[in-house]
């Protein structure tokens, strides 16, 4: 059945939201003032799969990407620059607003740069034992191949012909695979999953795809499978040994931009504990001017960041411990003598962490996010310890999606 629906607004996942008795109805692919043409979208009743356009707005503009509208990878290719980027600034300023939280909210700091050095390409054999690789459908498990991706970074150049050779050397079947690229300063990094352990002539496969593509390493489930170089990434002084699968901000520029706000927040601090510090995006770059605690559940994280400082000159002392934050939050004795406390935690956000800092002294706390949810209900835990937010600074290194980042000073 076919409906004409009138576009409001965007959403907070990107799609295009009309209004009806029944409450709120998503489009995908939809812009505000537009009048569209949609028909059911299987097994969800406020959902709606858009067919055209029969108005467009004036910000519609042509996407970047052959593959859009079709792969699930981006949302919003077709917005103008102005109101995309006031539609992502309101998103922070929303969710504080709705966990009551009175803050001012900067403007966005737009940090795509080269693009993303990071990305998880899907392969599986479908019908007729046609290979697929890409990315997923729009909320559907279905595998959109694809040849190329403008937007990932320059480091990233050849990894989608590696990820379809490594799929084609591997044949999966009824288990999807999932080859994760990052790029690193000595060549790009694989990591691949669901394959199952690998045979001596599979090993050998994945050599023969390492030395034609001049991968650096692949690894499965992070064991060593091939490698041509070590890759390593540059932070601040520091040259870091990347493990396996390691994590990474979606974009240099995004990593640079939330290190220098984290800087600039941090101050003159003489002892910092950096809280979910990963391989040290932060910690590396606080130790050329201060003692550091860094933390992190991820214990291969913590080894390469030990490692890192260890072998760079001219950093003060970093504490790099294994630590699950969620389960054993630093509680306020353990904080005693720290100045300032950074945290960045999972999407899930640090709720332990923030209640015992808010039981704390710690007189400054840096704040930052990838959900404005989850940093809304924290910041509202310090404000009710005692603490003063000041403004939060959204960072956009996910164009094109709804996701968002944000940083925030807490100051006693």
């Amino acid at each position: 059945m076919v409906e004409r629906l009138t576009i409001k607004t965007i959403g907070s996942r990107g799609d295009g939201v009309a209004l009806s008795d029944a409450g709120a109805i998503y489009v995908p692919y939809a812009l505000p003032g537009e009048t569209v043409e949609v028909d059911p979208w299987p097994g969800h009743a406020d959902r709606r799969n858009l067919r055209r356009v029969e108005t467009a707005s004036p910000a519609r503009i042509k996407p970047i990407c052959p593959h859009f509208g079709v792969c699930g990878g981006c949302a919003l290719q077709h917005w103008d620059a102005a109101p995309y980027r006031a539609w992502k600034r309101e998103l922070v300023a929303a969710h504080l607003d709705h966990a009551g939280v009175a803050a001012s909210v900067a403007a966005l700091i737009d940090a795509h740069g080269e693009g993303r050095r990071r990305a998880v390409f899907h392969a599986r054999r479908a019908t007729h034992d046609i290979l697929e690789v890409g990315f997923a459908a729009l909320h559907a498990h279905r595998i959109i191949p694809i040849d190329r991706c403008p937007i990932l970074a320059p480091g990233l150049t050849g990894a989608v012909d590696a990820a379809w050779a490594i799929a084609e050397a591997l044949k999966p079947i009824a288990k999807p695979l999932d080859i994760q690229v990052t790029a690193s300063d000595a060549g790009i990094d694989v990591d691949v999953r669901g394959s199952g352990p690998l045979a001596p002539p599979l090993v050998l496969a994945l050599a023969r795809v390492a030395e034609t593509h001049k991968l650096a390493r692949i690894t499965r489930h992070g064991e060593l499978v091939t490698q041509r170089a070590v890759p390593t990434v540059r932070i601040g002084r520091a040259a870091v040994e990347l493990p396996p699968g390691a994590f990474l901000q979606a974009t240099a520029l995004g990593e640079e931009t939330l290190a220098r706000l984290v800087l600039e927040h941090v101050g003159g601090a003489k002892a910092v504990a950096d809280l979910f510090a990963g391989v040290g995006p932060f910690a590396l770059r606080l130790a050329e001017r201060a003692r550091v605690l860094a933390a992190d559940s991820d214990a291969d994280a913590i080894r390469a960041l030990r490692r890192a400082g260890a072998a760079t000159s001219g950093l003060k002392p970093i504490a790099a411990v294994d630590r699950d934050l969620f389960r054993r939050p630093f509680v306020a004795q353990e904080l005693a003598g720290i100045n300032a406390v950074v945290f960045d935690p999972p999407r899930q956000g640090a709720e332990a962490q923030a209640r015992e800092l808010a039981r704390s002294r710690v007189p400054l706390v840096v704040a930052v996010s990838c959900n404005p949810a989850t940093f809304a209900r924290d910041a509202k835990i310090l404000i009710e310890g005692g603490y003063r937010l000041g403004e939060a600074t959204p960072v956009d290194q996910f164009r094109y999606s709804a996701h968002v980042e944000v940083v925030a000073r807490l100051t006693r």
